[in-house]
């Protein structure tokens, strides 16, 4: 089992930055890749961003490529999402996740099997 645990949401205004973390419980962290997801008001979850097992292999949506780094601790069984140059597009509650025993990433939701609660990030223009 893996609990995971997201922080470092809030309001911020176009333009400016937020890093969020997700804390990680079980030892599955260290086997496995993990993602970060979003979801806006009265739409669908959506892929942000993954990370491999060593974090040496990234992929993001093309909505925050460039704007947007993954990366993870492994000694510390975490791993973060800075976002740096935020729109109000943005806005959402963004989700951490975790493979089970994959090394490798995937964009698709069905491909996680363990889920944070989520953080609220919104983005004022």
């Amino acid at each position: 089992q893996v609990q995971l645990v997201e922080s470092g949401g809030g309001l911020v205004q176009a333009g400016g930055s937020l890093r969020l973390s997700c804390a990680a419980s079980g030892r599955t962290f260290s086997n496995t890749a993990m993602g970060w997801f979003r979801q806006a008001p009265g739409k669908e979850r959506e892929f942000v961003a993954a990370i491999n097992l060593s974090g040496s292999i990234t992929r993001y949506a093309d909505s925050v490529r460039g704007r947007f780094t993954i990366s993870r601790d492994n000694a510390k069984n975490t791993v973060y999402l800075q976002m740096n140059s935020l729109k109000p597009e943005d806005t959402a509650v963004y989700y951490c996740a975790a493979r089970k025993n994959i090394a490798v990433t995937t964009t698709t939701l069905g491909g996680y099997e363990y889920w944070g609660q989520g953080t609220q990030v919104t983005v004022s223009s």
